[in-house]
């Protein structure tokens, strides 16, 4: 279903109101048309409900609505960021649905509408906040080369596969998510439901929210007796909005969240090689554009990950790992680097093993790179060992020392064990 792309901040918010009551109510027309013979009858009666029932149920539970697609509104409408900063944004969307309903436990819907795709449970709502999840992805094209995992066939091959979106269900299991955070997606009859509901509650159907703190959306009565609150998020990211919670008490979602809710097409997969794999070890090995360097003005090559290139060769793998990873293990290798052959010297030690050796598997069910990445991460944290290329957590074992999340130092790169990067 179309909706209304929220306006720059500048715009009044009386502006914001009447332009989403329109375009809701003219989408619905077009909805109901399409939509009506087969709407079950809890979404009729729910529609008509009085007003005094309606208001009850806004006061119960909340929608959160951030944009019909993650991080849009904001420069990356027109293109997308890869899987991870993408799973970084619905991230934190998430947590500000399960922070505005941390505080309601088991609230029962009279008549709930079917939601489907939400989760099995019907009628429970365990949390009173409910995320409004964009029913799609965008598949950024840089990370959506077919080479990765048909290296073996043809490893210079720019070939890509065709899509450049993917239904948000073919990545991840919504009845899992659910059962942390409650969710509906924005094409869903549950939605269209909710957008009705809101149009007959006047004040407490919508309100649109910009720069406004979480706290304030929870506590504040202007924000938490309405039904449906429209969130303007950062122009710049969605995760920007959780860029100043320093405080790692109050992140509710673990930053494995997301991988950890893969759809159960991808987790069957993911279970049927680590099943080929038996006993194994992991290592993820990050490299193509992260290695980028730029020149400074005296043409020398810098980079924000000096030790990076160094640190992810296979020589240097070796002597990095031998200390977690005996020889003679079965080591599976996750990577974006392409260039053929690039790990074999790893193979006078190690059993390697990769995605592209088991595509009989993989080819019936994945359609795109994202999947492919999300398989891996379930074979990764399968692993008996599993080493990181940055360490993200203290007690992760990575490949390289350098931080994940640089300081926008560039740094004269570093290729040999005892020559350290120096700074200009």
């Amino acid at each position: 279903m179309a909706i209304l792309r929220l306006q720059r901040n500048k715009e009044k918010a009386r502006s914001l109101v009447v332009q989403l009551f329109l375009a809701s109510a003219a989408a619905l027309v077009l909805l109901w048309v399409a939509f009506s013979t087969s709407i079950p009858a809890s979404l009729l009666s729910s529609a008509s409900a009085s007003s005094r029932a309606s208001a009850k149920a806004a006061t119960d539970i909340k929608y959160l609505y951030w944009g019909n697609r993650v991080d849009c509104p904001g420069k990356h409408c027109d293109t997308c960021a890869g899987l991870g900063h993408q799973e970084s944004s619905l991230r934190c969307a998430l947590d500000e649905a399960l922070f505005l309903g941390s505080s309601a436990i088991d609230i029962l819907v009279d008549d709930p509408p079917d939601y489907g795709e939400v989760s099995s449970s019907g009628s429970c709502v365990e949390h009173g906040g409910v995320f409004v999840m964009p029913s799609g992805m965008c598949i950024n094209p840089t990370h959506n080369k077919k080479g990765i995992l048909h290296q073996t066939r043809n490893p210079n091959t720019d070939e890509m596969w065709a899509t450049r979106s993917c239904p948000l269900g073919s990545l991840y299991d919504l009845d899992l998510i659910s059962s942390k955070v409650p969710v509906i997606l924005d094409n869903s009859k549950a939605w269209l439901h909710i957008l009705s509901t809101s149009l007959k509650l006047g004040r407490k159907g919508v309100v649109h929210v910009n720069g406004v703190s979480r706290s304030d959306l929870k506590e504040k009565n202007l924000y938490s007796n309405v039904l449906l609150i429209n969130r303007t998020a950062s122009p710049l990211a969605w995760f920007m909005e959780c860029k100043d919670r320093t405080d790692h008490n109050s992140v509710l979602l673990p930053h494995d969240f997301l991988p950890m809710m893969a759809s159960r097409r991808l987790r069957n997969v993911a279970d049927k090689i680590k099943h080929l794999l038996g006993d194994y070890d992991a290592i993820h090995v990050r490299r193509g554009d992260i290695l980028k360097t730029r020149k400074d003005r005296f043409g020398i090559e810098r980079s924000l990950h000096p030790h990076l290139d160094r640190d992810t060769r296979p020589e240097f793998i070796q002597h990095r790992i031998v200390k977690w990873i005996p020889p003679g293990r079965t080591l599976f290798i996750a990577s974006n680097e392409r260039s053929p052959g690039f790990f074999s010297p790893l193979s006078s030690r190690y059993k390697l093993a990769y995605s592209s050796n088991f595509t009989d598997i993989l080819d019936p069910v994945v359609e795109n790179n994202y999947q492919l990445f999300m398989v891996e991460r379930l074979i990764l944290a399968g692993a008996r060992t599993y080493v990181k290329t940055y360490k993200e957590d203290e007690n992760d074992l990575s490949l390289t020392d350098d931080p994940k999340k640089n300081t926008k130092n560039w740094q004269i790169p570093v290729y040999t064990m005892d020559n350290e990067g120096t700074d200009r």
